[in-house]
């Protein structure tokens, strides 16, 4: 990587070869092309100043263009008028022209092409008496014009050049914007599917944890079963976890470990000791993976809903349709929906039995969740609130689905989903 302080030694330093390079040339091309010519004026130390003036005007000519044009125009015009002979003089006034015409604004520069010839070359010099060679004067109009159009194309192409790098800074932005909204997408379903997990798994653990304060002194054995699914729904709930963080930290972690650690500090050391330490990793074992349990799916319903019956919900299941495959997304949205479903129905309406109804249709799957009146009292201890219609809501309209919830007309509650069969490719993925 290029220190900054090389990076602007650079220009400095190539500013600095040029000017010495065109002072070279202007000084012994000047004074072998004045000895050649014929009823000009001997070279004398003032036109050797006038040599330099236009080589050190070039050290200017990237902080302040157009005055260094004008340097080495008036140079130009001292040193033909003074009577000297024509030669490389105009090196420097080619290159300060294309500097100007480049790095300033073309309206201050292409003009001074004309104004030049006019003060140089033809008339004026020929009003004063030195009157320049006919096919030179021509011959330098072809040239401004090749120069003029050298300039312009030099321009033209730094304008692409910009222009190319601009979209590719926006599109590398747009990529880092889409990249973040990845990452937010995926946090925000990972926050999700943690919340479902612990919500459903804690409030049953709730529920039942009263019910066995309750009935520990009266009724033991009653008591004893509901420690028993309190010990199940733990252990079922810690397996979940476990196995999204697993799969957390073997996609997100090892890909940060892999792709930015190794690159930027194992390439440094050197390779004895990269091999070293590779080796003395291989040498500890791994820690087992954590436990994985597969993901909730609709297609087993008693599977689905057997923790939510241990803990003393009575729930009914009916299937309309021809069953079919589900992308998993939508699969697991489904059992998400029914899961916090029943949990509010064990929370809110103890007692009161449940009913699933799963509607399957060419595009979509419906899942209706109805309970009826609560039948016994509501724990105290329970929370009195929470995110779970919210969350199930905002889990069917990320699909493209959507969900109505709210008190049958009969008493009780509903909870209505529409999802659709077919997802596109990005949320499959995701």
């Amino acid at each position: 990587m290029t220190a900054p302080g090389e990076s602007k030694r650079g220009p400095v330093v190539q500013d600095w070869v040029l000017a010495l390079v065109v002072a070279a040339i202007q000084l012994v091309g000047g004074r072998n092309a004045n000895l050649r010519q014929t009823g000009v004026h001997a070279l004398d130390a003032f036109g050797y100043v006038l040599l330099l003036i236009g080589p050190v005007a070039l050290l200017l000519r990237r902080s302040y263009p157009l005055p260094a044009l004008l340097v080495t125009i008036a140079s130009c015009a001292v040193y033909l008028l003074r009577g000297y002979g024509y030669g490389p003089i105009f090196v420097s006034l080619v290159i300060a022209f294309i500097s100007a015409a480049i790095v300033g604004s073309r309206w201050w520069t292409y003009p001074l092409a004309p104004i030049g010839y006019l003060a140089l070359l033809w008339p004026l010099p020929a009003l004063v008496g030195h009157p320049a060679d006919p096919w030179l004067a021509f011959g330098m109009i072809a040239w401004l014009g090749v120069l003029v159009a050298i300039a312009e194309g030099i321009r033209q192409r730094q304008a692409v050049l910009v222009a190319r790098r601009q979209r590719a800074e926006a599109a590398r932005r747009d990529e880092e914007a889409q990249r973040e909204r990845r990452a937010s997408e995926e946090r925000l379903a990972i926050a999700r599917e943690l919340h479902d997990v612990l919500a459903h798994s804690l409030s049953l653990i709730n529920v039942q944890s009263s019910v066995a304060l309750e009935l520990f002194a009266k009724k033991p054995e009653q008591a004893e079963s509901a420690l028993a699914a309190i010990k199940t729904a733990s252990k079922d709930a810690l397996a979940e976890v476990h196995t999204l963080l697993h799969s957390i930290r073997s996609g997100s972690a090892a890909e940060v470990r892999d792709s930015e650690v190794e690159p930027e500090f194992a390439r440094a050391r050197p390779d004895s000791e990269r091999d070293r330490d590779n080796s003395a990793a291989r040498s500890v074992e791994a820690p087992p993976p954590a436990p994985r349990s597969p993901a909730p799916s609709i297609e087993d319903l008693d599977a689905l809903l057997q923790r939510t019956r241990a803990a003393g919900l009575t729930v009914d299941t009916r299937v309309i349709g021809t069953a079919h495959k589900l992308p998993s997304v939508v699969d697991v949205a489904a059992a998400r929906i029914i899961q916090e479903s029943l949990t509010n129905v064990v929370r809110h309406a103890p007692g009161a039995p449940a009913a699933v109804t799963i509607r399957y249709a060419a595009d979509s799957v419906e899942i209706t969740i109805d309970n009826a009146r609560a039948t016994g009292t509501q724990s105290k201890s329970g929370a009195s609130g929470g995110n779970g219609i919210l969350g199930m809501r905002e889990r069917a309209h990320a699909l493209g689905g959507q969900l109505i919830a709210g008190p049958r007309p009969s008493g009780g509650f509903r909870v209505v989903a529409r999802l659709p069969s077919q997802v596109g490719a990005q949320e499959e993925v995701r």
